[in-house]
């Protein structure tokens, strides 16, 4: 019975708190990029520096991915504001790269970077709508692992 531990935590998070759990860390480690070594071609995030430091856009991170990973413990319903972190620390980088593209055209590749940003938050918000299927009455035999 190694796998008990884990067989729990998974029934425990469902899928909603694993995508919560998942982002949550990827969502830290980019913070802590941003942090510890950030990147050298900043034309992009010339509209970002403008409101505040990087530093502190990648404390954002980092807490957004705090608290979509507490979130992740929580039942369904209650683990709203994991999903809503997880996008609105996207937003405001989706929209200084896109505008460091058009119309101030100083990050020709302002588009792509807007677009992948928007493609890795858009399973958030499909995972957000999903419901949590229901568990069984009866328990499944142990398997090994």
């Amino acid at each position: 019975m190694r796998c008990r531990p884990l067989r729990r935590a998974q029934k425990h998070l469902g899928r909603r708190g694993a995508i919560l759990l998942s982002y949550g860390f990827v969502w830290s480690l980019i913070g802590y990029g941003q942090i510890t070594s950030p990147v050298p071609d900043r034309r992009g995030l010339k509209v970002l520096l403008d409101v505040m430091p990087l530093h502190v856009w990648g404390w954002c991170w980092i807490i957004a991915g705090l608290v979509a990973a507490v979130s992740a413990f929580l039942p369904q319903g209650r683990d709203a504001p994991g999903f809503v972190a997880l996008v609105l620390i996207v937003l405001p980088w989706m929209l200084g790269y896109l505008l460091s593209w058009w119309p101030l055209g100083l990050y020709p590749r302002g588009w792509i970077a807007a677009a992948l940003y928007g493609a890795l938050t858009l399973p958030v918000v499909v995972v957000a709508g999903w419901r949590e299927p229901p568990r069984l009455k009866r328990a499944e035999p142990p398997y090994e692992c």
